[in-house]
């Protein structure tokens, strides 16, 4: 019943126009920032309408109240990504380190593009409602499963190596999220050059280039973070404005 309730609500989005889009993103914009200054118990719905220069009336008629701005950043930033990361998991004309390449860069395109958002969201995990904590978690390991799955796959058909598909899966999504901390864009397209580099790293620390691996274990383990320090470093280095750094 409440699924079906929601549906008008759904249909009629699309027919409120662009405007509706660009003051909606405007209220969550302002209120992730506001989220980030003050934490969400700190933050009332009369702060986020001032910083947005509604009305708190006219703020309701996009957001009933802050549990629904949050609700719309896990809807955005976590199930959203889930269903699209089971599409690129999917698409049956790739290999599996395809398949795993573009999902490395779809997750770190969109930390890059998308930083306060996802950092307000992490560290309001112990704030979100229990419905919303539930859909937010659900959201997080249907990510990991989809990455452990095409691992699995490429492992099987001899493309990629891991002794632990699980522990792979999670190096890799923590490397590709964690560019919300740290990325700086240096210039237009940067986003994307950075999320490039990650999934190529990702891929690299499975496929060792093709070689077998020497070493074993947390040995194998040590062996890919320095690679992928070595990858990174080189990636980050100054260089010409054409080169991978970006610029």
């Amino acid at each position: 019943m409440e699924s079906s309730a929601r549906e008008p609500e759904r249909a009629a989005a699309p027919a409120r126009g662009a405007r509706w889009a660009l003051v909606e993103n405007q209220i969550l914009t302002d209120a992730t920032r506001l989220f980030a200054e003050r934490g969400f118990a700190a933050t009332t719905i009369k702060d986020i309408a001032e910083a947005t220069g509604l009305t708190r009336s006219a703020l309701y008629h996009y957001f009933s109240n802050k549990e629904a701005l949050l609700g719309r950043l896990v809807s955005d930033l976590t199930l959203a990504p889930a269903a699209e990361l089971a599409t690129l998991a999917g698409l049956p004309e790739r290999s599996a380190a395809e398949r795993l390449h573009a999902m490395a860069f779809d997750t770190a395109l969109r930390h890059a593009t998308q930083p306060e958002r996802f950092r307000v969201l992490v560290n309001s995990d112990g704030e979100l409602p229990p419905g919303l904590a539930k859909s937010y978690r659900a959201g997080r390991r249907r990510i990991l499963a989809e990455f452990i799955a095409v691992i699995e796959q490429g492992v099987a058909n001899g493309e990629l190596r891991t002794d632990d598909a699980r522990t792979s899966a999670l190096g890799i999504i923590g490397m590709c999220t964690w560019v919300a901390w740290w990325y700086q864009p240096q210039g237009p397209g940067d986003e994307r050059e950075t999320a490039t580099a990650l999934a190529d790293m990702a891929i690299a620390s499975l496929s060792l280039d093709g070689r077998p691996a020497v070493a074993q274990g947390p040995a194998r383990a040590l062996q890919l973070v320095k690679q992928n320090v070595a990858y990174l470093e080189a990636t980050l280095a100054p260089g010409p404005p054409n080169s991978s750094a970006g610029g």
